[in-house]
C-alpha cells in the first residue's frame, strides 16, 4: 500500500521548549491512524503541522512525496481538511459555511449543500438554518460537511466527537469512520478514548512526552504493546504530560 503521508524527524520547538522531538511515522493511503497518548503529549500540536497551521522547527513532512512546505498554503488545506473538537462555525447560513472553501477559491463545490448534507445525515432544509444556533452534534456534521466540500485528501480529526454527549459521540464516530471508507480517505484521529480508537483505526502511534513511543497495527498494539510505556498507559499508570509511570 501506498504511502500518503511520511513524517521524518519531525521536531517542534517553541520558546526553547521542545513540543515534539524526531517523530517519524508513515501514513498508508486510505488508512485510519489514531494518535493516542496522554494530555499534553504533543497530539494536537503534531496535527497543526500537517497543514501548516504552524510548521515544524525541524525535519519533513511529505505528502504524496512532496514536501508540504513546497506547496501552496491553501492547496494543502484543500488536500488536506481538518475538523476540530469544538468546531468554528462562521455567522450566516448552514449552506454558507459549506461552501466556504471552494467559495474563497473562486470555485463551485463538486456538489450543492444538500448533497453534503445527506452525506453528512443531515436533512435539506439545514442549507437555510443558522449556523449559530445547532447542537454540538449538528455543528460537527456541518463541520465535516464543510470539510468534505474541499474535496479532501486527508481528514485531520482533533478529538471530534470530545465534547458531544455519548450518543452523539457515538453517531458521530460512526459517521466519520463510515465516510472515510466509503471515499477512501486518509485519516489521522486524535483521541483519548481508547476504546474509539480501537474501533476506527487501521494503525496507531503513541505519543508521550513529545516523542513517538509505540507505533503498530492497532490490533496488535491493543493485545500486546511492545514498550513499558506502552503497557504503562494502557493500564492507566501514565502521569498526565510527564509521561512518567505511576
Amino acid at each position: 500500500m501506498t504511502d500518503k503521508l511520511v513524517l521524518e524527524q519531525v521536531s517542534k520547538e517553541v520558546g526553547g521548549q521542545a513540543l515534539l522531538e524526531n517523530i517519524s511515522f508513515a501514513v498508508p493511503a486510505g488508512s485510519i491512524l489514531a494518535l493516542i497518548g496522554p494530555s499534553g503529549a504533543g497530539k494536537s500540536t503534531l496535527l497543526s503541522l500537517l497543514n501548516r497551521l504552524e510548521d515544524p522547527t525541524g525535519g519533513s513532512i511529505r505528502l504524496d512525496g512532496v514536501d508540504i512546505r513546497a506547496l501552496d498554503v491553501l492547496v494543502l488545506r484543500r488536500r488536506v481538511g481538518m475538523v476540530f473538537q469544538r468546531p468554528s462555525l462562521f455567522p450566516g447560513t448552514v449552506a454558507a459555511n459549506i461552501t466556504y472553501g471552494p467559495a474563497l477559491r473562486g470555485e463551485k463545490p463538486a456538489q450543492a449543500a444538500e448533497e453534503y448534507l445527506k452525506e453528512v445525515g443531515l436533512p435539506p432544509e439545514f442549507a437555510a438554518r443558522d449556523a449559530q444556533n445547532l447542537s454540538g452534534g449538528e455543528e460537527q456534521r456541518v463541520a465535516l460537511a464543510r470539510a468534505l466540500a474541499n474535496g479532501p485528501e486527508v481528514l485531520l480529526l482533533d478529538e471530534p466527537t470530545a465534547a458531544l454527549d455519548k450518543t452523539a459521540a457515538h453517531q458521530v464516530e460512526e459517521l466519520i469512520a463510515r465516510i472515510c471508507r466509503q471515499r477512501g480517505l486518509t485519516a489521522l484521529w486524535v483521541s483519548h478514548d481508547l476504546e474509539q480508537a480501537r474501533r476506527v483505526s487501521d494503525r496507531v502511534v503513541l505519543i508521550v512526552g513529545g516523542c513517538k513511543v509505540e507505533e503498530g497495527a492497532t490490533a496488535d498494539f491493543f493485545l500486546s504493546p511492545q514498550t513499558e510505556t506502552g503497557r504503562a498507559f494502557l493500564a492507566g499508570r501514565l502521569a498526565e504530560n510527564s509521561g512518567e509511570v505511576h
